[in-house]
């Protein structure tokens, strides 16, 4: 089986990114042959390129896509030809046309999901799934701040929590994405500007909020520790504008004994039974449209590089894939 994929010889920038072929081999023990019909794209994906997050040279890219199960290795006892599977995180390598990947990492479809919402919103749905349900469970009739709303992990996580009754605060940067966050927000915030900080302890009624749900990174974190009720979260899972820096802990006590984590979805789907139960989740929150997410931008394979950019430059919106 001869495959396409996009490989890196090195860390760097967009131009790294290189169509080449390889062969695979027959599915190994516990192992299955994927045709890939969607390839999701993701900022952590920039992360591996660059280098922020190392990876073993030379590397694929890419945490998740959905596809056609082609052939089962010996051991495989629950899928089998033809069964429309998808994964999310795991080892990089998604951006090919065909891949072998464990049977334990993928989760079956359900039929009446696209392939291209599948692969562009499974790995934003799970983490928003875990954000919302177990890093912090929120509950219904609090209020909550999102960072980076109008983008892919924000309107998924923006639309399920107001379902489960919570008052979404959004932040953005800038006018057109307030514009979009708009439709999944009880207020919008542009996090460029000086005033966000005290706009949120205005909506709280000086308050704060009980969590705060970071994918920017360096430009809002520690303003958002100022955003926090006493004793209240703040999960950052993402560094959309950079690596956040160290600081002194002591700020935590001064500002009210606050609490920091820095979540992962491969901590929260370590075993097989929790990686099916988030993934089910989100599926059926898509089914019953209580999150309704969007698929912005669609790229062929062999243009990743210009995905990538269109990424970095904050120009996509909702998800963004790759087709074979």
């Amino acid at each position: 089986m001869i495959c396409d994929q996009i490989l890196i010889q090195q860390h760097g920038d967009e131009n790294q990114l290189q169509l080449t072929q390889r062969e695979l081999a027959a599915p190994g023990q516990g192992e299955v042959l994927l045709r890939q019909t969607a390839i999701g794209v993701n900022f952590i994906d920039t992360y591996h390129r660059s280098g922020l997050y190392p990876l073993p040279l030379p590397s694929g890219l890419g945490l998740e896509a959905c596809g056609i199960v082609e052939a089962v290795g010996p051991g495989v006892k629950t899928l089998q030809a033809g069964d429309r599977v998808a994964y999310a995180g795991g080892t990089p390598g998604a951006y090919a046309t065909h891949r072998i990947m464990p049977e334990a990492k993928l989760v079956n479809v359900p039929r009446d999901i696209p392939d291209e919402l599948v692969a562009g919103t499974l790995l934003r749905g799970m983490t928003a799934q875990y954000l919302l349900k177990q890093t912090y469970p929120v509950s219904a009739g609090q209020t909550i701040l999102v960072h980076a709303a109008a983008g892919g992990v924000g309107q998924i996580l923006c639309q399920w929590a107001q379902g489960l009754g919570v008052r979404v605060l959004g932040t953005v940067g800038g006018a057109a994405k307030a514009e979009l966050a708009q439709g999944w927000c009880d207020a919008v915030l542009d996090y460029t500007q000086p005033d966000w900080v005290a706009a949120v302890r205005e909506l709280t009624a000086g308050a704060g909020v009980p969590v705060v749900y970071d994918g920017v990174g360096a430009a809002t974190f520690l303003p958002s520790l100022d955003c926090l009720a006493p004793r209240g979260l703040l999960a950052s899972f993402g560094n959309a504008s950079g690596a956040v820096e160290s600081f002194n802990l002591g700020l935590l006590a001064q500002k009210g004994s606050l609490f920091v984590t820095r979540p992962t979805l491969g901590h929260y789907t370590a075993s097989r039974a929790a990686l099916v139960a988030c993934a089910d989740d989100y599926f059926q929150a898509l089914l019953s449209g209580l999150v309704q997410p969007t698929v912005g931008q669609r790229y062929a394979l062999a243009d990743a590089a210009q995905a990538h950019r269109d990424l970095a430059a904050r120009r996509t919106t909702g998800g963004t894939v790759l087709l074979p």
